[in-house]
């Protein structure tokens, strides 16, 4: 059951996100009624604008600004997050030592399997399911941010820089710097583990090639977002895990 509580949760918030999805194309306004609309995705609407306000009316600065904040928002979060990631990735040597121990298929050696394995979690301090939790708090958070840049009409009336927020990037320069931030920023989160990980080697690139793909679909206003944002994780993932990516770096180099 404890197993299955992780999963319930999970499915609750997806389901709870993908509920605001089909109002994509509707303005949000303070008339909007539902509670994704009312607590999450107006507030941080009126938020933009607020800023906006407060920079001279540059719509594009807000982003940038309010991007940064919601990340500031939600730092301890992502450092539990990572921190996590790096624990459990410093006992994938015991972790496979263990599975190749008890690689029976059958429920007691499985039974006997879960039972090491936890003892080895509260052996180091590491709880395995630490690292869903702060993605459910951090997902309506983002995904609602998205819906604010979507939806707030103000936006798509302004242009930053070379672009029309509420228009494609012309020249396709956003597109490719979130593709490439997108996986400078992957990189050094799986530093040590894609080559372990073959399914891991394989999103290092399909994600950054999604992300491009998107971006080019989508208004500048949303590159802008995913770039400052991405840009925001890679200094955050290095100054958490820099001495663990220098050192994988060397180690390749050599």
């Amino acid at each position: 059951m404890k197993r299955r509580i992780p999963l319930i949760v999970l499915l609750s918030a997806l389901a709870a996100m993908l509920s605001g999805c089909t109002e994509i194309n509707e303005p949000i306004t303070q008339e909007s009624k539902g509670f994704w609309n009312e607590y999450i995705v107006y507030p941080l609407s009126w938020l933009i604008k607020y800023v906006a306000e407060l920079l001279g009316g540059s719509f594009g600065l807000s982003i940038i600004v309010v991007t940064i904040l919601i990340r500031l928002l939600i730092l301890p979060l992502m450092i539990q997050q990572t921190r996590n990631a790096k624990a459990m990735q410093a006992l994938q040597p015991e972790i496979e030592a263990l599975r190749k121990k008890y690689s029976s298929k059958d429920a007691q050696t499985q039974q006997k399997l879960q039972q090491e394995m936890m003892l080895l979690f509260q052996k180091h301090g590491v709880n395995p399911m630490a690292g869903c939790f702060p993605i459910l708090i951090q997902m309506p958070i983002l995904i609602g941010f998205y819906h604010a840049i979507m939806r707030t009409r103000e936006i798509a009336q302004h242009n930053f820089l070379w672009f029309d927020l509420g228009d494609k990037d012309p020249y396709y320069i956003l597109p490719l710097v979130a593709g490439l931030t997108t996986f400078i920023q992957q990189k050094i989160m799986m530093a040590g583990s894609a080559q372990q990980n073959p399914q891991m080697a394989m999103m290092l690139w399909m994600m950054p090639i999604m992300i491009v793909i998107f971006a080019i679909n989508f208004p500048a206003a949303l590159s802008l977002y995913w770039v400052v944002g991405n840009i925001f994780s890679i200094v955050q993932t290095y100054l958490i895990k820099g001495p663990a990516v220098s050192a994988h770096s060397g180690g390749a180099k050599k």
